[in-house]
């Protein structure tokens, strides 16, 4: 449930973006500016979460009445194990002990789907988590300690919990859009596990940024899924993206080794919470990741 503390949208007045040069945070911060947002985007080159001095030098960045966006985090890509784990808990308790000597007026913590428990469908905000991998108990153990830290200080927290990103600028190559533009776009084979069945969610990754702005705007407070409600296959999702870019590609269907699985929102408590936020369609989406992607670097 999104509980609001300005039903009537207004700019905070700064924006600390935690992740700056990271692909959610560096689409972020270009959003914010773009709305004559005032913004102090900060990344590991700035302070390293992972270092104990950075409780010091976060505090010493923090003013009063700044609005915190947590967006830094080892990404999967980065490693999967439990040292990786442990440095993103490490990350998040720097983050929290500054958050204790700050006067933040508002932190919205950006999480993951992967919280929830593989086979749960469809889901909603109050569906258990039980999550299966490093990645999502690590998103699910911040979300806590970030809870625990700001409800004693009184100071809203609105947790983000998005299903699968793309755009232009991730790195992470992983299984879906991202990828399958860009084999495509360079004319290679695409592959896809079995027939490309499993269904997921596909959200651009504008979208997430004009939900961060949104929950800014009205200072909000709550948890909430990002997805579309759509759930689209993946074979479906690599026809769509070789028709946005224009290619008539080569599709392999490789052996499977793993069970289908689907995964399904149901996002009624997006629209209670932001009842006129409406999503990028898949194929406008594609549309602008091709474009993107083929332009100047």
């Amino acid at each position: 449930m999104i509980a609001h503390s300005h039903e009537t949208p207004r700019p905070p007045a700064r924006v600390v973006v935690l992740g700056a040069s990271g692909f959610v945070g560096g689409v972020l911060v270009d959003h914010l500016a773009k709305m004559d947002i005032e913004i102090l985007g900060l990344s590991s080159a700035d302070i390293d979460l992972c270092r104990s001095d950075a409780v010091d030098l976060l505090e010493t960045q923090l003013q009063e009445g700044d609005a915190l966006v947590f967006v830094s985090a080892l990404t999967p890509d980065r490693g999967k194990d439990i040292r990786t784990f442990m440095k993103n808990l490490e990350m998040g308790e720097h983050v929290c002990a500054a958050l204790t000597n700050s006067a933040c007026s508002h932190v919205v913590y950006v999480s993951s789907d992967a919280v929830y428990d593989d086979d749960a469908n469809p889901v909603i905000e109050s569906t258990p988590c039980n999550p299966s991998s490093f990645h999502g108990l690590m998103h699910l153990a911040r979300e806590r300690m970030l809870s625990a830290t700001l409800s004693e200080a009184q100071v809203p927290l609105l947790i983000l919990r998005p299903s699968l990103l793309y755009g232009a600028r991730d790195t992470h190559n992983g299984y879906g859009p991202n990828r399958f533009l860009r084999v495509v776009l360079e004319g290679r084979l695409l592959s896809l596990f079995g027939e490309g069945e499993e269904k997921r969610d596909h959200v651009f990754i504008e979208d997430l940024s004009r939900l961060i702005e949104l929950g800014l705007m009205h200072k909000s407070n709550g948890v909430l899924n990002v997805a579309t409600g759509t759930s689209v296959g993946f074979m479906e999702v690599a026809r769509a993206a070789a028709e946005e870019a224009g290619v008539d590609a080569d599709i392999e269907c490789l052996p499977r080794s793993q069970p289908i699985s689907h995964r399904h929102f149901d996002v009624t408590s997006m629209h209670r919470a932001y009842p006129s936020f409406v999503y990028t369609a898949l194929s406008e989406g594609l549309r602008k990741t091709v474009s993107q992607l083929s332009g100047p670097a």
